[in-house]
């Protein structure tokens, strides 16, 4: 008579991670308007119109600011759309993602 085969099996070992977080930083230059930043803070990057006037401020005093962090989807997605916005304004605004340390 055969031996009934055990229906245990090992657990295997995950390793679950948070996914890796990417800041968009949007940086000054003399042609984009402070009112259209604070409008694609505002729309794109979801910020108050305080906020989004505190961030532009920002921008224009230290040449560059963190706008959010995000995952890296999403980072480039709000990035790409900030950027093409601009150019449909005729706007040379620039945002990079980078990795967070």
């Amino acid at each position: 008579m055969a031996k009934k085969q055990s229906q245990l099996r090992e657990r295997q070992k995950t390793d679950i991670r948070e996914p890796r977080r990417y800041k968009v930083i949007i940086y000054n230059d003399d042609f984009t308007t402070m009112e259209f930043v604070v409008m694609i803070l505002v729309q794109v990057f979801l910020k108050s119109e305080a906020e989004a006037k505190t961030l532009m401020l920002q921008v224009h005093h230290s040449d560059k600011a963190v706008v959010g962090i995000y995952s890296y989807d999403i980072a480039v997605s709000k990035a790409r759309k900030a950027t093409n916005m601009a150019r449909e304004q005729g706007y040379p605004l620039r945002l990079t993602v980078e990795g967070c340390d």
